[in-house]
């Protein structure tokens, strides 16, 4: 009741044109009270110079002679002194993240309501005009809020109520009838209506989209417990059969543990990855479905306009690749192709390594990545390839770094070695390749062949099962001055010819696990000539065929 009080009696002692306690205060001829800076202002901006009372609407024929009433000046300065005995709590008082009363002088209150029409925030004490003058009946009251500026027009400084959806914006009465006339326009309450309904829509796509990630993370991680016992076993088994082995034999067996590791914690981090994107996707989508939950209980349309758009468009959505049944096999084919080679003897198991590695390197948690479309992103599967001498018909020299072959006129000096081809002016790289790979080449000349190949084609015959395209142990494309061939177990496509076609410059990709198999003219932009699917059951080995005339060359390219 003492409080109640204090607030009676303060507001005999307002002034009704600030609405705070009176300053200065005079006492006009009509008997009512204003600050009197207040009243001069007010009486200095009447054009008519009328000079009446604010409250009463006595006109004056004079303006009346202000003179500084002491007693109500007193009174003042009492009733501030009692009001500093009953300060509110520190609780009532703005902090940096409230909302303050626009009217409060000094230390502001905590505002309790914005209003749309005054623009303005009041504490409880300031906001009772609202409620009880007649003049302010028609105001829109909300929750206090910061962002009533996003209501005025910044060219017009009017209030916004009218939304334009020609050009999807708010804007006042005056845009309405200038830049936006003829536009199709409805009141911002409307259009906060229709949007109210469409964001609904979104709320549901949004816990959709949030259980089907939930969904993909419980499918992932079961997916990464049973690579983790799949691997587990093939190195439990790969030990046992190695152990019964020889010391050349255990020293493979070692590999193989190695290599299963390496692929089941690079596969099982590749999972991780995106679990954790998907995760991090949910933790969005849940922030985002909060955001729209708050917009659509805000009082405010032009700030649920304002910030509907942004809120409302979803980032793409991260996909959990669709093939996901090659984790019933996991390592069971490193475990039986070691059982294989448990019986042979030392050379056999030299021959037969290849194949052991060539079946830990294909197991993956994930499907193939997509194939690369920009030559940047072949880039990042640069392999550094050379000339394995051993391999070179004597008609071909090698350059000193092996990067390079030459047709000659003549045999080169090579000593005889298994791997040479002795009929076919052919040459291959020195090192397998698996996985993922990409290089280049550079070729001059009539005519070149750029081929992969198994190790063990064919070497010293000419026949078919020793010419690069004409086995089902090579993939060759013929690079011709005028068009390109591709050849494989001697079957011949032809590719048609293309204006700026051929380049000299040819790119291979290789994603051994996938059986995917790319040749691109390499100019200015990447331009696919023949890509391959099928099944590699071995390591492809780079190859080239120079068969036309001396001088003709082909030359790896520096990619890194």
């Amino acid at each position: 009741m003492a409080q109640q009080g204090i607030q009676l009696d303060r507001a005999k002692f307002c002034c009704s044109i600030c609405l705070d306690l009176l300053k200065d205060p005079v006492t006009i001829p009509c008997g009512h009270s204003y600050c009197m800076s207040c009243i001069e202002g007010c009486w200095d901006e009447d054009q008519k110079k009328i000079h009446s009372c604010p409250q009463c609407r006595e006109a004056f024929t004079q303006r009346p002679a202000l003179v500084k009433s002491t007693m109500l000046a007193e009174l003042v300065e009492e009733l501030k002194k009692t009001e500093l005995q009953a300060v509110p709590p520190d609780r009532c008082y703005a902090g940096p993240g409230d909302v303050a009363c626009d009217v409060c002088t000094g230390r502001k209150l905590k505002a309790l309501r914005s209003c749309l029409v005054c623009l303005a925030s009041y504490c409880e004490q300031h906001i009772q005009p609202h409620y009880e003058s007649p003049t302010f009946e028609k105001h829109n009251l909300i929750n206090p809020s910061k962002k009533l500026q996003e209501n005025i027009c910044s060219r017009h400084k009017e209030a916004m109520k009218i939304f334009c959806r020609t050009d999807q914006q708010c804007i006042c009465y005056l845009c309405f009838m200038d830049k936006h006339k003829g536009h199709d326009t409805v009141s911002a309450a409307a259009e906060r209506t229709e949007k109210q309904e469409e964001l609904g829509v979104s709320q549901k796509k949004i816990q959709q989209r949030i259980q089907d990630r939930e969904k993909d993370v419980k499918m992932l991680q079961q997916q990464v417990e049973v690579m983790n016992r799949s691997a587990d076993k093939a190195v439990e088994d790969s030990e046992k059969i190695f152990g019964e082995l020889v010391h050349f034999i255990e020293k493979r067996s070692s590999d193989v543990k190695e290599q299963i590791r390496s692929q089941q914690k690079t596969q099982v981090c590749r999972a991780e990855e995106l679990q954790e994107k998907l995760e991090q996707e949910i933790a969005e989508l849940r922030r985002k479905d909060a955001e729209l939950e708050q917009l659509s209980h805000t009082e405010d349309h032009t700030h649920f306009l304002h910030n509907y758009p942004s809120l409302t468009c979803l980032t793409e959505s991260t996909d959990l690749p669709s093939n996901n049944n090659c984790h019933l096999r996991y390592f069971r084919d490193v475990t039986m192709a070691v059982s294989a080679v448990r019986n042979k003897l030392e050379d056999i198991l030299s021959e037969e390594w290849p194949k052991i590695s060539l079946t830990v390197t294909e197991v993956d948690l994930l499907p193939p990545q997509a194939e690369p479309k920009t030559r940047a992103e072949f880039l990042q599967y640069a392999c550094e390839i050379t000339l394995d001498p051993n391999t070179a018909n004597k008609r071909l020299s090698l350059s000193e770094g092996s990067s390079r072959a030459t047709l000659m006129g003549e045999e080169q000096l090579y000593f005889s070695h298994a791997d040479r081809f002795t009929e076919w002016w052919q040459v291959l790289g020195r090192a397998g390749l698996t996985g993922h790979c990409y290089w280049e080449v550079e070729w001059c000349g009539s005519r070149v062949s750029v081929a992969v190949a198994y190790k063990d084609i064919g070497r010293a015959k000419k026949t078919d099962e020793c010419q690069l395209g004409c086995n089902d142990k090579s993939w060759a494309l013929d690079c011709y001055k005028h068009s390109y061939q591709f050849k494989h177990n001697n079957i011949k496509t032809c590719i048609p010819g293309m204006p700026g076609y051929p380049s000299s410059r040819v790119g291979v990709y290789l994603d051994h696990g996938a059986g995917i198999l790319s040749f691109y003219s390499v100019s200015e932009t990447m331009t696919l000539l023949h890509r391959v699917q099928t099944t590699f059951t071995q390591p492809l080995y780079p190859a080239f065929w120079l068969p036309s005339f001396s001088g003709d060359t082909v030359q790896l390219c520096k990619l890194k």
